[in-house]
């Protein structure tokens, strides 16, 4: 039994995603400094987090964002010292407003990434390490709705269910977990062949504990890499969906829906839709810079190479 420890032990430092787990910790500022376009990734990613949190006091009419702040003398005023982005059909400032839907933007699209992670994450876990027939049923339910067209099949949900930010979510994550489960799964289907996995179950080690303790933990990284990069896209879903008049309802302040009310005063008054339109891309791609330096953290190889 000593030896089975000492041999559980010893394989769990040779795992490559096992022992480079504290030096990635130690390792992600040099990486992040290393890398230029990684770094301006976190920054912009801070910035807007920055916004978000404090929206009210950053915003210079934080009353134009509720709506109950309506002065049609100052209606579609071109960016100037006093409105920097300028102010739209209701006379509202559209820096106040984009700065204040950062956090509904940004707060639905961690939400939609975060439930499709646990729920891609359990499935992705019961298919790799139980295998058999629930193995092939969970892969195939997630064939199938990676077969049909993304953004086809949410609309289809939203329209299905009914609006509101909760089923909006639901709506949005349901047809997207087939793509962690097939990561988790492909990383389970490693590790539990590994010498650490067999010299658990020989000591004893129930089911539960073994992808507790040994097989999730070295999963983790790869879901935290895989959800930085997938942030920006949920936010894009969002947006598509409030583009489309199907997400969020105004008085709620949201990008997208900032954007299709500005796009009928297109290309006059370019700034109403212009803005939010940036906003959407500096987020999304910010998250997927940061990602990409969370990749070069999680790749053992890379690593190596730094």
């Amino acid at each position: 039994m000593a030896d089975l420890r000492k041999e559980l032990r010893r394989e769990q430092v040779r795992l490559p995603d096992s022992s480079g787990r504290r030096q990635r910790r130690r390792s992600l500022w040099r990486v992040l400094r290393r890398s230029p376009l990684a770094c301006a990734g976190a920054i912009i990613v801070l910035i807007f987090l920055i916004a978000a949190v404090s929206a009210e006091h950053i915003a210079p009419y934080p009353r134009d964002a509720s709506g109950r702040d309506i002065d049609l003398s100052r209606q579609l005023l071109s960016p100037s010292h006093r409105h920097l982005f300028g102010t739209d059909d209701l006379g509202r400032d559209v820096l106040s407003r984009t700065v204040v839907g950062t956090r509904l933007s940004l707060g639905l699209g961690l939400a939609v990434v975060c439930l499709t992670a646990v729920v891609g994450v359990v499935l992705g876990t019961l298919a790799g390490y139980c295998g058999g027939w629930l193995d092939s049923l969970i892969m195939r339910v997630g064939d199938i709705l990676m077969a049909i067209p993304y953004m086809l099949l949410v609309i289809a949900l939203v329209v299905a269910t009914g609006r509101g930010l909760p089923k909006m979510v639901l709506a949005v994550s349901l047809p997207w977990w087939p793509w962690y489960a097939r990561i988790v799964r492909g990383e389970i289907l490693r590790i539990r062949r590994s010498t650490f996995i067999e010299a658990a179950r020989a000591m004893g080690a129930s089911h539960l504990r073994i992808v507790s303790r040994h097989v999730v933990p070295n999963i983790v990284g790869v879901v935290i890499v895989q959800a930085s990069l997938q942030v920006g896209r949920a936010i894009l879903a969002v947006a598509a969906l409030g583009f489309l008049g199907l997400g969020v309802q105004p008085p709620l302040v949201e990008w997208g829906a900032m954007v299709s009310a500005g796009r009928t005063y297109m290309p006059t008054w370019w700034w109403i839709a212009s803005f939010p339109g940036l906003a959407i891309f500096l987020l999304g791609l910010g998250f997927n810079l940061l990602g990409d330096g969370l990749r070069d953290v999680a790749d053992p190889r890379s690593m190596a190479v730094r």
